[in-house]
């Protein structure tokens, strides 16, 4: 039987940390799980394509846009299963279960518990939270990846080109379809370091604002900053 799943992975100057991404995942290529990489550039200097070839990875390069970056590389996709996994973040010990048993599931759509690679009380505090948002609201973020079928997937919408809140669009619209997988997926802590409260806080306050109704594109230029 061919290979299930196509991961998709957006980058933008990632080239610096996608290796470990890349080694968690090869256990997947080697167990036949995984049947193609997909890498979806948002148009960065960085060498990110040399990368791809050299592990075999479909490349495409498109506008950058984080929904864009995502809807593209679905859309070049040719298994029947996806996982959507951030250029930063590493599938746990336990990944490759996790999403084998999940592939009976074909109405589901699965994420990981999130977990940063720190430690000490913000990291934990901080990742708390994004786990039970995830478990109470249904509300996973794209750093806590996403495995789903290409039909429910299709059937949903996909992820709309948009350059934030592609993640809570999509889980939105994933409404009663959403299930947690038994791993982490560990996300880098860099962007957090020396002001995890203060991150954590605005980044409420932005779900808090596109629920109200602003604009994503609005919303990306408060998250830049």
């Amino acid at each position: 039987m061919p290979a299930p799943i196509s991961v998709i992975i957006p980058t933008l100057n990632a080239a610096a940390t996608i290796s470990p991404t890349l080694a968690a995942l090869s256990e997947g290529l080697e167990a036949g799980l995984i049947g193609e990489l997909i890498i979806v550039d948002g148009g960065s200097d960085d060498g990110i394509e040399t990368i791809a070839n050299d592990i075999g990875a479909r490349f495409a390069t498109v506008a950058p846009s984080r929904g864009g970056q995502l809807g593209a590389g679905a859309a070049l996709a040719t298994r029947p299963w996806l996982l959507f996994v951030h250029a930063d973040t590493v599938v746990g010990n336990g990944w490759l279960e996790a999403v084998q048993a999940h592939l009976a599931t074909p109405n589901k759509a699965g994420y990981f518990r999130l977990r940063f690679d720190a430690t000490g009380l913000p990291p934990c505090l901080v990742a708390g939270w994004a786990n039970l948002r995830s478990r109470f609201f249904g509300l996973p973020y794209g750093d806590q990846a996403l495995l789903i079928s290409a039909k429910l997937y299709q059937q949903v919408g996909g992820h709309p080109n948009q350059p934030l809140m592609e993640d809570v669009a999509l889980a939105r619209a994933l409404n009663g379809h959403l299930t947690l997988l038994e791993a982490d997926a560990v996300t880098s802590a860099s962007k957090y370091q020396g002001q995890w409260l203060r991150r954590g806080r605005r980044n409420l306050t932005l779900l808090i604002r596109y629920y109200l109704g602003a604009s994503p594109e609005t919303l990306a230029v408060r998250y830049r900053r």
